[in-house]
């Protein structure tokens, strides 16, 4: 029961580091009630994304593509981006807070760390308790981390950023489109690192490189004063 505990006590602290991290970049602080909602929104739609991956797999599986497949990566990886985009989507834009380009990063990124939270959550859990309960869980919790908990933040920012673009330029579905195509690549690119090159390396300076693109992107937004609403 204690294991249990601690890996979901655990299992909170990368999504929370990260969004302390990506609220400070908000030069307008967002409503508490707002966030904390589309962070469990992100959460909830976390649920439905496995429900629809399995039925997913299964497909391509009955059709004789393999689970770790190039298209199996790709479709994966949409399925996701595209759900933390709807949950994001469904919390936060028709709120009258939502009225600045940049939000739409602020709150895409938001649904994704409750999003990759549940997935932690459910990591940690899996850990087998034991001698080398520790370790192992420290281990996991590290590499969540800076691995799949960052991951999730960029691919969705990248999101919200064409998201923001869209909202501005009015022209939402498209510009949403190619978010979802470039965070979908960036994505599936990094589960393949994952799977091809087991200690990580290579994903991890993949998202270093990215982090410094999305960071470029929120002072980009900064700068466009055209409020959405």
């Amino acid at each position: 029961m204690i294991p249990i505990i601690i890996s979901l006590t655990l299992g909170l602290l990368p999504g929370f580091a990260w969004l302390v991290f990506y609220l400070n970049e908000e030069t307008h602080p967002e409503p508490n009630r707002l966030i904390a909602f589309t962070f469990v929104a992100g959460m909830a739609f976390g649920f439905f994304t496995v429900a629809i991956e399995t039925f997913f797999s299964t497909g391509l599986s009955g059709v004789g593509i393999g689970e770790f497949s190039i298209a199996s990566l790709a479709g994966l990886a949409l399925i996701e981006e595209f759900m933390k985009f709807a949950a994001a989507h469904f919390a936060a834009s028709r709120n009258a807070a939502f009225n600045e380009p940049i939000d739409a990063m602020i709150y895409a990124i938001v649904a994704a760390l409750g999003f990759a939270t549940l997935e932690n959550i459910g990591a940690l859990s899996n850990v087998a308790s034991g001698a080398n309960f520790v370790p192992i869980t420290l281990a996991t919790l590290s590499f969540r981390f800076v691995g799949a908990t960052l991951l999730h933040s960029l691919t969705s920012a990248i999101v919200g950023y064409y998201w923001a673009l869209g909202l501005v330029r009015g022209k939402v579905a498209g510009y949403v489109a190619m978010g979802l195509a470039v965070a979908t690549a960036l994505h599936g690119g990094f589960n393949y690192l994952i799977l091809n090159y087991g200690d990580g390396m290579y994903a991890v300076v993949l998202l270093v490189i990215v982090g410094f693109f999305v960071l470029n992107d929120f002072e980009k937004l900064r700068t466009k004063v055209n409020f959405i609403k």
